[in-house]
């Protein structure tokens, strides 16, 4: 849908809500199908071997983000969020992942420029390959969704860079389970890790 076209209002059904649970279920496959796993596979093989996890992302991407890091939190790793008032300095045997739908988002290219100049290894996830953000990092996860701003896409008939972030949070989920299969240990015991003071 180009941004001159006005959506037509439609009445809200139980047959609409299908309509669009199909339409985003087909669109994560098909980017799902189109990210090179070798890629994640890399990404995974530097935050396994790095001594701290640092995750930086702005609005919805940041909060998928958010949720990796608990995830990598409950496999034992030292995970920081970025801009949070306890995170550390990054040092060098330490990773950036870094996740900007477009690769330009100031905030992110930043965080990304500090890490390199201090030797950190940096893992970004974007739409662009050759965007500033995947210029800086080691590693690079391509997701070929539309950016937030595309709204004449037609990679994606969803609003404003909500695939992207859809296939960010999988493409995380992936990579814990992953990381989950290279150690011994159970659920259970992952969930002592689990945050208590509640």
């Amino acid at each position: 849908m180009s941004t001159t076209q006005t959506k037509t209002r439609q009445p809200i059904s139980g047959a609409n809500i299908l309509a669009a649970q199909e339409l985003i279920q087909r669109e994560i496959t098909e980017v799902l199908q189109a990210v090179d796993p070798e890629q994640v596979a890399e990404v995974a093989r530097l935050v396994r071997t790095a001594g701290r996890v640092f995750v930086a992302g702005a609005g919805r991407s940041g909060l998928a983000l958010r949720m990796a890091a608990m995830r990598l939190m409950h496999l034992g790793m030292d995970v920081h969020v970025v801009g949070d008032t306890t995170t550390p300095a990054i040092t060098s045997s330490d990773i950036l992942l870094v996740a900007s739908g477009s690769g330009t988002t100031a905030g992110g290219v930043r965080n990304a420029q500090t890490a390199a100049q201090l030797g950190a290894s940096i893992a970004g996830i974007t739409t662009d390959s050759q965007s500033p953000l995947a210029l800086l990092a080691n590693a690079v996860i391509e997701v070929p969704a539309a950016r937030k701003t595309d709204h004449g896409s037609a990679v994606s008939a969803q609003y404003s860079g909500s695939l992207f972030e859809q296939a960010l949070l999988l493409i995380t989920e992936s990579l814990f389970h992953s990381l989950w299969d290279t150690v011994e240990a159970s659920a259970e015991e992952l969930w002592l890790r689990h945050a208590n003071l509640e």
